[in-house]
């Protein structure tokens, strides 16, 4: 291969001319990506300098925890005191209920509660169609074993769940909530009352941060085509 000599002090006097090209190409694309990435890098500096200069930037960032923490706290003194007064009463109240749920979360145990609001929606179903599927549902999510969110039930039990699917009736699944529903009364709710999250309520103290697992889908019946849910809020 015919070799030349190529006047550029840093480079090799014999190198052949394809390969000092390549070096010098190469060495030039080097240069200018590593211009580029400069470039942007100051860009980006810039952009954010900015950012951060709006007011809004730290509007957003400041303002946004208290309106999450009014959510929280939207509960007056008078009525957390009455969440003590029963596990009932607990229930009865929209905020007791989304605080009870809370709290089940940081036990991992919300299947209990949503297994009972699920049985609470079942009862109010007057379509026959709507209880057999909703019926169905209900096996399938809590009940059956293996179930995404099993609760956790006797084999007795268990089995005139099973039995009953073949003609479902509002009353198909009572013992089993009457089940689950004295297991979170006799357990959970005398932990609930001596719980953080319960007694900063009702001692005015700001809420903390809990450390909960990924938050689970609520069982809703929206998920099942051409089942209508009677529930019009869930947690």
């Amino acid at each position: 291969m015919e070799t030349s000599l190529i006047f550029f002090p840093q480079l090799n006097m014999c190198e052949s001319k394809e390969k000092t090209f390549f070096k010098l190409i190469h060495g030039s694309a080097k240069e200018e990506t590593s211009k580029e990435a400069k470039i942007r890098a100051k860009e980006k500096r810039n952009r954010l300098s900015l950012l951060l200069q709006k007011p809004e930037f730290h509007e957003e960032t400041h303002s946004s925890r208290p309106r999450r923490f009014a959510k929280e706290t939207r509960v007056s003194l008078e009525e957390a005191v009455m969440w003590a007064e029963s596990f009932d009463k607990l229930l009865s109240h929209k905020d007791g209920l989304e605080t009870f749920t809370r709290f089940l979360k940081t036990e991992f145990s919300e299947e209990n509660i949503e297994f009972w609001i699920a049985c609470e929606d079942f009862k109010k179903s007057r379509d026959p169609q709507q209880i057999i599927l909703k019926a169905k549902a209900i096996y399938e999510k809590f009940i059956q074993s293996d179930a995404p969110q099993e609760v956790n039930l006797d084999f007795h039990t268990k089995e005139v769940i099973t039995k009953s699917l073949a003609q479902p009736t509002l009353h198909s699944f009572d013992a089993a909530q009457s089940r689950v529903y004295q297991l979170m009364e006799q357990d959970s709710y005398t932990r609930f009352l001596k719980s953080d999250i319960y007694l900063d309520l009702i001692e005015g103290r700001p809420q903390r941060p809990t450390n909960l697992r990924r938050r689970s889908r609520s069982f809703t019946y929206n998920e099942f085509q051409d089942v209508k849910s009677d529930v019009s809020i869930w947690l």
